[in-house]
């Protein structure tokens, strides 16, 4: 199965070949439409000129960095501030795993260890986490025991709650359809 977040062809094939741009991408999920956020490491890159490294993004200078985001078109709708995180998530990546953010699921035990490393990450609460585990499990085949009950609701099968769930644009519609419907349920309490 191929990444198709971005829905964009080369945005997604940076995603499917590199764990730091997905990890990055889903940092960026927040306050922009998903497409948007999962595009930002790709148009980092093209700005960049090559595949992101965590070393690289964490030794960056830091003014310098965020005005790279804030190029038109931003990478986010707060591009100073998200530039910020992204920097943190790469330095705590270099620090904790040698910048090679695979290894946060390589070696995970089970389904909680990887939803606490995940919940570790700078920019990562629980909902994120279990967010990303989920679309590790459901997308890019990281299954340690019990990774479905750590993912919560996100994990479930058949779902369409998260970018976990979103394959291409028809399930990417249906994932609009429950937020939109948890909104409104939300609004009627």
């Amino acid at each position: 199965m191929r990444i198709q977040l971005a829905q964009r062809t080369e945005a997604d094939e940076l995603l499917g070949r590199s764990p730091l741009a997905l990890l990055v991408g889903m940092l960026l999920d927040q306050q922009i439409p998903m497409e948007w956020a999962f595009t930002g490491p790709h148009t980092i890159s093209e700005r960049l000129g090559h595949d992101l490294t965590a070393g690289e993004i964490a030794s960056y200078d830091p003014e310098a960095f965020a005005a790279l985001l804030a190029e038109k078109p931003a990478v986010h709708r707060y591009p100073k501030s998200m530039a910020g995180r992204v920097q943190q998530l790469a330095a705590y990546l270099v620090e904790r795993y040698e910048g090679e953010p695979e290894r946060i699921w390589a070696d995970a035990a089970d389904g909680k260890d990887l939803l606490k490393r995940l919940q570790d990450l700078p920019g990562y609460g629980k909902q994120k986490a279990q967010i990303f585990l989920a679309l590790l499990g459901k997308q890019l085949g990281v299954r340690p025991p019990g990774w479905r009950e750590a993912a919560g609701l996100y994990g479930e099968e058949g779902s369409h709650r998260s970018v976990a769930d979103v394959t291409d644009p028809e399930s990417l519609g249906k994932v609009r359809a429950t937020k939109q419907e948890a909104k409104r349920a939300a609004k009627a309490k």
